[in-house]
């Protein structure tokens, strides 16, 4: 007699053994495909939607109780007023690639502004002006108006610069600073605030005077303006407010993140120069750089049959070199959490 439970058919073991195993590695395989199916789509989106939600953050910015505008006061109390600077507090904030790019240049260039601005009398904060009008790049606008200070041609002219196709200072750095000095002094006479002078420089003093005519008011912020000037001033404000207390809005930049001032000489030339490439190579510099430091020379030569006196800037030795320049000024590089 045999013993069913010592001999069993090949079946019978298939049966009881082979099938629960298939049916389990089965139901794993079911599982997983189903938790990937789940993952790669619903699942996936929804952590990263939580995650999103947990991690991301954007703030409205609260505004000072108190601004001024070149020691004016800035009427927050005025619905209008308060609602345009919030907008471009927003603008500048959340637009942190150019922000940051403000912060950059002007380590490099406003310790010469600020210093021609004191000479002339100029309340420091025109210096924020710059900063809106060219983002502190020698620009063209489509209406002719050229450099940092954005000059029209005429309005150069005016005030003692020389514009040709040879030689432009417009570009120059710290002679249209001068000009842009005298525009705005003669502006504050002739409209009685720095406020409007800020306005006449957007949008001419003709054009103002027009407006102050029409609308029989004198003040800025109660003017009427289309949408460039009536933003104008605000972005101005905005501009330093930011500026002056970067941390406040979310901006930590360290000294050495900065662009410094380069170190420079001049040199006077009261000859024509017949080739600015040779001219650089003479100097031990390169055409690049001649133009980079005196943007004011248009051509590739100087003709100067007046014998006019012109001083070119030159780059001191080892200017190029990144970590010479933070060894002579002493860049403190390191980063403290506030």
């Amino acid at each position: 007699m045999i013993n069913n439970n010592l001999k069993k058919s090949p079946y019978t073991i298939w049966y009881k053994v082979g099938i629960p195993i298939i049916s389990f590695v089965g139901l794993i395989l079911a599982i997983v495909i189903f938790s990937y199916s789940k993952t790669g789509n619903d699942s996936d989106d929804k952590e990263y939607r939580d995650i999103f939600l947990r991690k991301y953050s954007v703030f409205a910015i609260d505004l000072p109780d108190h601004v001024t505008f070149a020691n004016e006061e800035v009427p927050l109390d005025h619905f209008d007023v308060r609602e345009a600077l919030d907008r471009e507090i927003l603008v500048n904030t959340y637009w942190q690639s150019q922000t940051i790019l403000f912060m950059k240049r002007a380590s490099r260039y406003f310790p010469e502004i600020e210093k021609i601005l004191e000479e002339n009398e100029i309340p420091d904060d025109f210096k924020y002006l710059v900063l809106a009008e060219s983002d502190l790049r020698n620009q063209v606008s489509p209406a002719g108006a050229v450099g940092v200070w954005q000059l029209l041609e005429g309005t150069a002219k005016d005030y003692g610069l020389e514009v040709n196709d040879i030689v432009d200072e417009r570009y120059h750095l710290e002679k249209s600073t001068i000009a842009a000095c005298k525009f705005l002094k003669d502006s504050k006479v002739l409209f009685g605030s720095w406020t409007m002078a800020a306005a006449a420089y957007n949008m001419g003093r003709k054009g103002l005077a027009r407006q102050v005519n029409r609308q029989g008011q004198s003040d800025y912020y109660d003017l009427l303006f289309s949408d460039e000037t009536a933003r104008y001033v605000y972005r101005i404000v905005a501009i330093k407010l930011i500026l002056e207390n970067p941390k406040n809005y979310g901006f930590h930049l360290r000294e050495k993140d900065l662009y410094h001032p380069i170190p420079t000489y001049d040199i006077k030339i009261d000859t024509s120069i017949s080739n600015f490439a040779d001219f650089a190579q003479k100097i031990e510099i390169n055409y690049k750089i001649l133009k980079y430091f005196n943007p004011w020379l248009r051509d590739t030569f100087l003709e100067n049959n007046t014998n006019k006196e012109y001083s070119i800037k030159i780059p001191e030795k080892g200017f190029r070199s990144y970590s010479k320049i933070m060894d002579q000024i002493k860049i403190d590089t390191t980063f403290v959490e506030n």
